[in-house]
C-alpha cells in the first residue's frame, strides 16, 4: 500500500497531512555533520553511495517523515554533461568551463558519473518501510542552466538572462540537451526505485513572462510530459520558487502532478488561483522555523486551514536553514500531525 505522501501526490485528501522538509538531509542535523566531518567535502559524499543512503535516512530515524528526499545536487547533471564540478568552502559550487565562454561542443559527456546516484536510490529504498515515499529529484533546465553558463551561482542570474536574449537559438540548445539528460537522470531514479520526484527550479523568479514561459515552462513540460508517457504513475511535483503570479500557469501548462509553493505566496491565494483539486506542496517559512517564535504554531495551523479543500504536503518555502535548532523541527512536527481540519 502507498504511504500518505504518495496518496496525496495521486489527488487523495489525507489526514494528518504528510509532511517532509526541503533540504532534511543536511547541516542543522549533528548526525549530518559528524559524518561531513569523518568523509570530507560534500561531493565525495555524494559519491559515497553508503554516506549518501545514511544521509537520506537520518532525518527518516530522527522525524519520521513521510518522505525521504535523495541527498545528492541538482549540479549530477551539468557534471554528467562534462562541467568540472567542485564545491569550495565558503564559496559554493563551480562549474567549468563556463557556457558564457564555450559551446557545448566543448563538453564531452560522462554519463556514468550518473550510477551512483541510482545505487545509493537503491540502497534508501532496501530501508525504507512502505508508509515512507522515497523522493528523487533533478534542477529544472533554467535554474541548472544559470549555473551551466556562469559557472557558478549568483544574485540574480545576469549571464545566463543576457545570453538568452542576445543568441535564444545558442540558449535553446542549451536548454534542450539539460532536457534530455534530466529525462534520462530522472529515469533512471525511478527504475532504481524512487517513487515520486521533485524538479527544482530555484532561479525561476528571475524571469520576466515570456522568458518565465519558453525557460521555465516549456521545459518542465517536456520533462512531465516524457517522464508521464514512461512512467504513468509516477507523480511530479513542480517547483517553480518565486513564480509568483505566473504559478497557476505553471501548473496548467506543465501539467504537473503536484505544485510547490515558496514562502512568499499568499496561500489563500494559490488556494484559489490553482486548479481545483491539485495537490501543493508548501509553504511555511524556513527562516520561521528557524527563530522558533510563539508564531511558529499558530502560522502552521493557519497553513493547514488555507489548504484545507485540497491535497496538501506540509513543508517548507524552501530548504530548511542550516542554524535550525532541532526543537523547533519537532514542535512543527507535533503541530501538523495533530491537525485534522
Amino acid at each position: 500500500m502507498p504511504g500518505p505522501l504518495l496518496d496525496t501526490l495521486r489527488g487523495k485528501t489525507v489526514f494528518p497531512r504528510p509532511v517532509w522538509l526541503m533540504r532534511q538531509a543536511g547541516r542543522y542535523l549533528p548526525e549530518y555533520r559528524a559524518l561531513r566531518a569523518e568523509k570530507g567535502g560534500f561531493l565525495e559524499l555524494v559519491y559515497d553511495c553508503e554516506a549518501a543512503a545514511e544521509i537520506t535516512m537520518q532525518p527518516i530515524r530522527r522525524f519520521g517523515f513521510d518522505g525521504a528526499i535523495l541527498f545528492s545536487d541538482i549540479l549530477i547533471v551539468p557534471y554528467a554533461m562534462g562541467q568540472d564540478l567542485r564545491f569550495l568552502a565558503g564559496e559554493g559550487p563551480k562549474l567549468s568551463p563556463t557556457l558564457v565562454d564555450h559551446g557545448l561542443e566543448s563538453l564531452t559527456k560522462v554519463p556514468e558519473r550518473l550510477n551512483p546516484i541510482y545505487d545509493t536510490v537503491a540502497l534508501v529504498k532496501a530501508q525504507l518501510g512502505p508508509d515512507t515515499t522515497l523522493l528523487g529529484f533533478a534542477g529544472s533546465p533554467w535554474t541548472v542552466a544559470t549555473y551551466m553558463v556562469a559557472g557558478e551561482g549568483s544574485r540574480d542570474q545576469h549571464a545566463t538572462r543576457a545570453l538568452a536574449y542576445r543568441d535564444p537559438k545558442v540558449f535553446q540548445s542549451i536548454i534542450d540537451a539539460i532536457v534530455d539528460v534530466t529525462v534520462e537522470y530522472l529515469f533512471g531514479q525511478i527504475e532504481a526505485g524512487a517513487e515520486a520526484v521533485q524538479l527544482f527550479d530555484s532561479w525561476a523568479g528571475s524571469l520576466a513572462p515570456a522568458e518565465f514561459e519558453r525557460w521555465v515552462i516549456a521545459p518542465n513540460a517536456a520533462i512531465v510530459s516524457r517522464l508521464h508517457a514512461r512512467h504513468p504513475g509516477v507523480p511530479v511535483i513542480g517547483f517553480p520558487k518565486g513564480a509568483g503570479e505566473k504559478l497557476p500557469g505553471y501548473a496548467r501548462e506543465t501539467e504537473v502532478d503536484a505544485v510547490g509553493i515558496d514562502e512568499t505566496i499568499d496561500p489563500k491565494w494559490a488556494g484559489g488561483a490553482l486548479p481545483k483539486g491539485l495537490p501543493v506542496q508548501g509553504n511555511f517559512d524556513p527562516l520561521l522555523l528557524e527563530a522558533g517564535s510563539s508564531m511558529l504554531e499558530s502560522r502552521a495551523v493557519a497553513l493547514l486551514e488555507a489548504f484545507s479543500d485540497r491535497p496538501h504536503i506540509f513543508n517548507l518555502g524552501h530548504g530548511i536553514g542550516q542554524h535550525t535548532p532541532i526543537e523547533h523541527v519537532e514542535r512543527l512536527l507535533a503541530t501538523v500531525r495533530e491537525w485534522r481540519g
